[in-house]
């Protein structure tokens, strides 16, 4: 009998963006990364896109796209976020499952996935339809085809959901064994029950839905996927190509599938360097024709279920309690806090439930007033999310409204979509997953929530906060300092709530620090700037002006007007308002630039009061990446100065302590860290040089030897990382030039004297495309002896060597 393997990896990111500007903002428990969605990139979707195998002495033989030979899916909401800021990896992904479908019989390895990781079985059924539907829909614009399969979020199923599946056309999904109950052969009056994870995984299942429809289930090899999550064998290629090898049994009459299943992130940040274990895995497996590789679509068409399977309904792969752990305290959690509880999980969800009934009543009958048909136009809303262009705007509103609506209504029809596309985002299952109300993923669906009330109080007029806070109060922090769902709410999401006065203070205060030009383009609005004026005198500077911003995601557009005066420090006082008229406008420019010329500084202050009254911003008012951005400028002098004096302190000083460390005396705490400070100053500099001073560091990198100072690796090595990831750029780009590969040489050689690794993985990629493209070309030139061949062949050889890669 033919053997056959399939690997799923589930690859997800619950959706991070600030709802009021469409972008995910820093987030300090990612450092040295911008965000979680950039780390995890770099850790696992990156290199699974670009994965390497070792020959025995661990240099890179090949490198490999491993999503062309596994089954994954994605969440919608992960790779609009890729498309956008990690373009190569999403590109990667869509070009896998397209040479999936040459590798399988046609059938593309990529499955759908509902929209936004809700946990279905807890959703309405009109949440449900809709989820599914748009997670479909989303699938078939990115991918070009229909889905064949649908990752359920968790696994958390129920035989409604299921009824949706297989109404919309999707063919299967994966569950884990202890969700089924019991099975027969088709044909069969007798069932076997095979509660407690006793189903055998090596066949697919059927499933009879109440509805009469029928979809069909497989079951991932539980041990084994568990072994790959939590046991360590992805520490071993080869232990893990034997572990699925070994679990065949050859007694068996059927054509077995050896499936598991896991998070993808498993697979490299979870297990450093666990794609690489999964190349390896892969390769060798197929390499010796031991068995098959294949995905859940083609082994279906070969050998559809004999077997029709019952299950638990309201069950999941990741809670033992069925789908409690995202509505009760049922003891699941991370086990990171053993001593905390997880009450709060039931309070969270009955505020959104709340919510949700409570807004649903107005934008249906609201929505019955503008649209044909208000659920229908939610449903296909995906259009607008996937292309907010005017063009496309227009043929959806044309396609949906109920009459010709005014400009004003059309903005109202895309705020109402909003609201809802926002009451749903706020279920996205990581709220209630982790051990406490004021983790990041909590905070995230609390801001949906309170985005979508800010939309329904400007839709219907009706105060909804204060009755959710209200809920939200019930909701106990295990940290006595984060106090409930309240205060949490309090101060984390109010102050990330944006209005038109807060949008027009951060332009204001940021244009005293930018030059920004006449149209511009801040998160997701765009900036006309209609009149501006600058004065400067000594560090203190004044900026007024108009400006006409609008919404890309409503449409909707305001007129402010602004002043804001910087006066040294992080001395900054702005105001804003709406556009009142040329008149006003005019007297406020000639007072405050009047005051101003005079370097009257107080006056500007009193007439920023007199004409913004309540409306007065600070540098607190920005959004938290152009804050630490101005911050870091206001900044730059003062270290500069202090690093200068610093500096020359150490300088004065280093001889008579160099003396003392080779009697053995330990220096003084006070000059280690300033030696420290320094040193890695100085080092982190040396590495951002465009041109790399290899001398000076390798002094810098013996002085601090000698003084036995601690290297700031993490710094340090994203420094000089950036340095040769810009070479190796300059060289994909420039192949032949002999020039860069000696600068990228000698770079490498570098890296080889440090006390800590540098990870070389983009100029490994970049070489490794030069290998495929314009080394064979060369090669020839330099078996016809071309000299100057010879020459780029000898340096290009000798690079591969430092960067591990085998060249043949």
């Amino acid at each position: 009998m033919d053997k056959y393997i399939c690997i799923h990896g589930h690859f997800y990111q619950p959706p991070r963006e600030n709802p009021w500007l469409e972008e995910i903002e820093f987030q300090d428990s990612a450092y040295p990364y911008h965000d979680w969605n950039e780390k995890i990139t770099a850790e696992c979707y990156a290199p699974n896109a670009t994965s390497r195998i070792l020959d025995h002495e661990g240099r890179i033989v090949e490198i490999v796209n491993n999503y062309s030979k596994i089954s994954f899916d994605f969440g919608p909401t992960l790779l609009a976020w890729l498309e956008k800021r990690s373009p190569d990896v999403y590109q990667a992904i869509l070009e896998a499952d397209r040479v999936s479908r040459n590798n399988f019989s046609g059938h593309g390895s990529a499955l759908a996935q509902v929209y936004n990781h809700i946990i279905i079985p807890l959703a309405n059924p009109r949440d449900k339809h809709t989820q599914v539907l748009l997670g479909i829909r989303d699938f078939e614009h990115r991918f070009g085809r229909k889905p064949e399969g649908m990752w359920l979020p968790e696994t958390a199923v129920d035989l409604e959901t299921l009824d949706i599946l297989a109404d919309l056309g999707i063919r299967f999904t994966i569950l884990a064994p202890h969700q089924a109950s019991r099975v027969r052969r088709i044909g069969v009056r007798t069932w076997r029950d095979v509660s407690g994870g006793r189903i055998d995984p090596s066949m697919p299942y059927e499933i009879v839905l109440p509805s009469g429809l029928t979809i069909n289930l497989f079951f991932y090899d539980a041990p084994i996927s568990r072994a790959v999550a939590f046991e360590g064998l992805l520490s071993s290629g080869d232990n893990f190509a034997h572990r699925l090898l070994g679990a065949f049994h050859g007694e068996r009459d059927w054509y077995e599938i050896v499936n598991i299943a896991t998070d993808g992130e498993t697979y490299g940040h979870h297990h450093r360097f666990g794609d690489m274990a999964l190349a390896y895995a892969l390769n060798y497996i197929e390499s010796n024709k031991l068995a098959s590789l294949t995905n859940y679509g083609e082994y279906l068409e070969r050998h559809p279920p004999t077997y029709q399977v019952e299950i638990f309904k309201d069950t999941s792969w990741s809670c033992a309690h069925g789908v409690e752990r995202w509505r009760s305290n049922c003891g699941c959690n991370s086990g990171a806090n053993p001593r905390w509880n997880q009450s709060w999980r039931t309070p969270l969800r009955e505020s959104l439930d709340w919510l949700r009934d409570t807004i649903t009543p107005a934008y249906e009958k609201k929505g019955k007033l503008l649209f044909n048909d208000p659920w229908a136009a939610r449903n296909e809303y995906i259009q607008i999310i996937l292309n907010r262009s005017p063009d496309c705007v227009k043929q959806f509103l044309d396609k949906h409204a109920a009459s010709n609506p005014s400009e004003d209504e059309k903005i109202t029809m895309i705020k109402l979509l909003e609201l809802q596309r926002h009451a749903m985002l706020m279920y996205t299952s990581c709220g209630w997953f982790f051990d406490d109300i004021s983790g990041i993923e909590s905070i995230q669906v609390i801001e949906y929530a309170g985005r979508a009330i800010q939309l329904a109080e400007e839709l219907f007029g009706n105060s909804f906060e204060h009755h959710f806070v209200e809920l939200l109060d019930q909701a106990k922090s295990n940290i006595p300092n984060r106090g409930n769902g309240r205060s949490i709410y309090e101060r984390f999401v109010k102050t990330a709530i944006a209005n038109w006065e807060k949008l027009g203070a951060h332009y204001s205060i940021s244009s005293l620090f930018e030059d920004y030009p006449p149209h511009n383009k801040i998160y997701c609005y765009s900036i006309d700037r209609q009149k501006y004026q600058h004065f400067e005198s000594g560090k203190v500077k004044l900026a007024i002006g108009r400006v006409k911003m609008t919404s890309e995601i409503t449409t909707e557009s305001a007129q402010l007007i602004f002043g804001a005066l910087y006066l040294g420090g992080h001395d900054i006082k702005g105001g804003v308002l709406r556009f009142q008229g040329e008149e006003s406008y005019r007297a406020m420019v000639k007072e405050l630039g009047d005051a101003f010329i005079k370097e009257c500084f107080n006056d500007v202050l009193l007439l920023l009061d007199k004409h913004f009254e309540k409306s007065i911003y600070s540098l607190r008012s920005l959004f938290r990446d152009e804050q630490r951005k101005i911050l870091n400028i206001l900044l730059k002098s003062s270290l500069a100065e202090s690093e200068a004096a610093f500096s020359q302190l150490y300088e004065q000083n280093a001889p008579i302590m160099r003396f003392v460390t080779s009697l053995g005396i330990p220096p003084s705490k006070a000059f280690y860290s300033i030696a420290e400070l320094v040193l890695n100053s100085k080092l982190r500099n040396a590495f951002e040089n465009e041109e790399l001073d290899i001398e000076g560091i390798k002094a810098l990198l013996e002085e601090a030897k000698l003084q036995g100072v601690s290297f700031d690796s993490e710094t340090l090595e994203y420094s000089l990382r950036m340095n040769i990831e810009r070479m190796a750029e300059q060289l994909l780009a420039s192949p032949t030039n002999i020039s860069l590969l000696q600068k990228l040489e000698e770079a490498l050689d570098l890296t080889r004297s440090l006390p800590f690794m540098v990870n070389l993985w983009r100029p490994q990629n970049a070489y490794y495309k030069i290998l495929k493209t314009v080394y064979p070309k060369i090669l020839k030139r330099a078996e016809k002896e071309d000299e100057s061949a010879k020459v780029w062949m000898s340096h290009f050889t000798s690079l591969g060597e430092k960067l591990s890669i085998r060249v043949r």
